[in-house]
C-alpha cells in the first residue's frame, strides 16, 4: 500500500525540472530578467509604455542628464564664439519685424525641448530609454515568433522523418543537407534577397525557415528512439492512427527537447534581426528596433554621441546573457540521467 502512494505521488519530468531550477539560484536570477523584458514587451505593446517614443522632448542629441547640458553656440572659423549682431536702433523696419516675429511664436506656441534626458536624446530628440524600449518590443517579438516557427518546422520534419523511417527519412535527410552545406548567414541574406520586402513579418519568415534545420536533428533522433518503446506498442496494439501515435503518444516525452531548441533560437534570432537591422535587410523606416538603433549609432558615435549605442547594446546583451544562462539551466533541468 505504501508503495503505491509512493508511486501515486512521484513526481513528473516537469516537477522535477521545476525543482531543480529553483534550486539554482543563477537560473532564477536570470528568469527574473527575461520576466522583466517580457513584461515590458507586453507593457509596451499595449500602448501603457513607450507609446510616445517617437516624440520630440530633447534638443538634437540631448546628452544623459549625469553628463549636463552641452554649451550651445555658433563658431567661428577661429573656433570662437560667434555673437548675434547687434540690432540697428535707426532701422525703420526694427519694431514691425519684432512684432511679426512675437506674433508668429505664439501662433506657433512650440513646447519647449529639454537639454538633457535621463540618458539621453538622438538626432531627432527621442527619449533613448522610450525607444530602447519600443526597440526591444520588435526585437523580441521577432526572437520569439521566429523561434516558434522554426521549432515547429523542425519537430514537424523531425517527427515526420524519424517515425516512418525509410523513403521519407531520406528525402528529409536531402533537404536538410542542402540547408546545413550553405552558411547560415548566406542562408539568411539570400531568402532575404528574394523576398524582398522589408518588414517585421518578413524577417520572422527569413529566420523561421533557415533556422528548422537544429530542431528537426533533435526531433528527428528522439522520434526514432521513441518509435520503438513500449507505450508506443501499446498504442499501435490498440489501434492508434499515426498521428495520434506522433503527436499524442510520442511529442509529449519528447517536447522538453522541443523546449530548450526554442529557448536557444530565441537567443540567436535576436541576434540575427540586429545583424539584419544593422545591414540594412531588417526592419523598414518608422520601425524601431535594437538593429536600428545600432545602426544609426555608428554615425553618432564620429560626433561622439555614444548614449544610443550604449543603450542599445546593454538592453540587447543584458537580455541575451540572462535567457542563454536560463536556457542552460533549463537544460540541465530537463536531463533525464539527471532524474
Amino acid at each position: 500500500m505504501t508503495n503505491q502512494t509512493n508511486q501515486a505521488n512521484s513526481p513528473g519530468l516537469w516537477a522535477l525540472a521545476w525543482r531543480r531550477l529553483r534550486a539554482d539560484r543563477v537560473a532564477m536570477a536570470a528568469l527574473a530578467v527575461v520576466g522583466l523584458f517580457l513584461a515590458m514587451l507586453a507593457l509596451s505593446s499595449a500602448g501603457l509604455v513607450a507609446a510616445d517614443w517617437e516624440k520630440e522632448v530633447g534638443v538634437n542629441y540631448a546628452p544623459p542628464s549625469f553628463v549636463g547640458a552641452q554649451e550651445s553656440f555658433l563658431a567661428g572659423a577661429d573656433g570662437r564664439a560667434v555673437l548675434p549682431p547687434p540690432a540697428n536702433e535707426y532701422d525703420p523696419l526694427a519694431a514691425d519685424i519684432a512684432q511679426l516675429r512675437a506674433q508668429a511664436g505664439a501662433a506657433l506656441a512650440p513646447e519647449p525641448r529639454r537639454e538633457t534626458l535621463p540618458f539621453g536624446a538622438d538626432k531627432w530628440g527621442h527619449d533613448i530609454i522610450k525607444k530602447t524600449i519600443k526597440g526591444g518590443e520588435t526585437s523580441i517579438v521577432v526572437g520569439l515568433v521566429a523561434a516558434l516557427l522554426a521549432v515547429s518546422l523542425g519537430t514537424l520534419f523531425g517527427a515526420v522523418s524519424g517515425y516512418f523511417g525509410g523513403a521519407v527519412d531520406d528525402v528529409f535527410n536531402w533537404f536538410y543537407s542542402i540547408f546545413t552545406s550553405i552558411p547560415s548567414i548566406l542562408m539568411i541574406l539570400t531568402v532575404a534577397a528574394v523576398l524582398q520586402q522589408r518588414g517585421v513579418t518578413t524577417i520572422v519568415l527569413i529566420l523561421g525557415l533557415t533556422g528548422w534545420t537544429g530542431p528537426y536533428r533533435l526531433m528527428r533522433a528522439e522520434y526514432i528512439k521513441h518509435k520503438a518503446r513500449e507505450y508506443v506498442m501499446a498504442a499501435d496494439a490498440i489501434g492508434a492512427s499515426h498521428t495520434r501515435k506522433m503527436f499524442s503518444h510520442i511529442f509529449p516525452n519528447v517536447s522538453h527537447v522541443a523546449l530548450v531548441q526554442m529557448s536557444i533560437l530565441v537567443v540567436g534570432f535576436i541576434k540575427a534581426e540586429v545583424i539584419l537591422s544593422f545591414l540594412g535587410f531588417g526592419v523598414p523606416v518608422g520601425v524601431v528596433s535594437w538593429g536600428s538603433m545600432l545602426n544609426e549609432a555608428q554615425n553618432e558615435l564620429i560626433l561622439g554621441k555614444w548614449w544610443q549605442l550604449t543603450a542599445a547594446a546593454a538592453a540587447m546583451a543584458l537580455l541575451v546573457t540572462a535567457f542563454s544562462l536560463f536556457t542552460d539551466a533549463l537544460r540541465d533541468a530537463l536531463d533525464p540521467k539527471l532524474k
